[in-house]
Parts: C-alpha cells; sequence; structure tokens
C-alpha cells in the first residue's frame, strides 16, 4: 500500500506547516494497529496523548472524596516555644562576637608584639607581658608545709 500522503504530511508536519485538521489525521493514521514499519518509529509520537488518557484518569468520587477532606475538621494545635528556643539565635550572634574580640585582639598583640620588636621597644613589652606574678613562687609550698605541720609563723 502507498502511504505517500502520509509521508508528505509528515514532511509539512516537521516544518511546522500543517493544520490542526491534518494533525489529526496524523493521530488518527498512527493510532490504528496496522502501522507500516517505515513509518513505526513515530506511533508514539503521535499517539501519547491517547496513552496519558488511559494512564490518568481521575475515578466518579473524586469530586466528593476532595470536599470530604476539604471539609474535615482538624484540630490546630499550638506549639509552645521555651525560653531558650527564642533566645537561641542570640546566643549564637553573642558566640560569634566573642570569637571575633578574641581573634582581633590577638592579631592586635601579634602586630602590636612585631612593630615592637622592629622599633627596638621589646624590653619594655615583655617586661609588660612577662612581668612578676602577685604571689611568690615559693608561697604555695610554705603555706603547704604550715598546714601539714600546724605551725603558724610568727608575727612582731
Amino acid at each position: 500500500m502507498n502511504y505517500q500522503y502520509i509521508e508528505q504530511l509528515l514532511e509539512r508536519y516537521w516544518q511546522c506547516e500543517t493544520t490542526v485538521e491534518e494533525e489529526k489525521i496524523l493521530r488518527t493514521f498512527f493510532s490504528q494497529k496496522d502501522v507500516p514499519a517505515a513509518l513505526l518509529p513515530y506511533k508514539d509520537l503521535f499517539t501519547y496523548e491517547q496513552q496519558e488518557r488511559e494512564e490518568v484518569a481521575l475515578g466518579d468520587d473524586f469530586d466528593s472524596r476532595m470536599m470530604e477532606l476539604i471539609n474535615e475538621p482538624t484540630p490546630v494545635k499550638a506549639r509552645t516555644i521555651k525560653l531558650t528556643e527564642r533566645l537561641k539565635p542570640l546566643f549564637k550572634a553573642a558566640a560569634v562576637v566573642a570569637i571575633i574580640l578574641t581573634l582581633g585582639n590577638a592579631v592586635q598583640m601579634a602586630f602590636l608584639h612585631e612593630t615592637a620588636a622592629t622599633q627596638g621597644e621589646i624590653a619594655v613589652i615583655e617586661q609588660n607581658i612577662d612581668g612578676p606574678s602577685v604571689a611568690k613562687a615559693d608561697s604555695a609550698r610554705i603555706d603547704t608545709l604550715n598546714a601539714i605541720t600546724g605551725d603558724v609563723p610568727f608575727i612582731k
């Protein structure tokens, strides 16, 4: 059988020159069972709408089921939020500020130490940083010995 008319319609279809009626003819032709082997690759292109319509079909009771779901009263439950949950963003912000200040202080001290070393003022900075402690180095040992022996130092 000669399918020259269908081939001409396909050629016009690829060039977007077909009318709605001609496309309907192509869909009707490809929806039949006996399609020539040369035109078989194009069958799915023109029959997908029918296959899709058959696969996805809503039931007759779809509307009534949707209306039941819409009208069904569902209780609204209020969620309680604790104070810690409300303040959690503020805690995070405070932690970020503390980290930034700590890093800034460390960078400032390193920069100050570096500029002082280049200007010859390293001894003054080291004296301020590594100065003597308030407690004497051997005072802890003396206090421990006095507590063990029960001796109280004599004060005049």
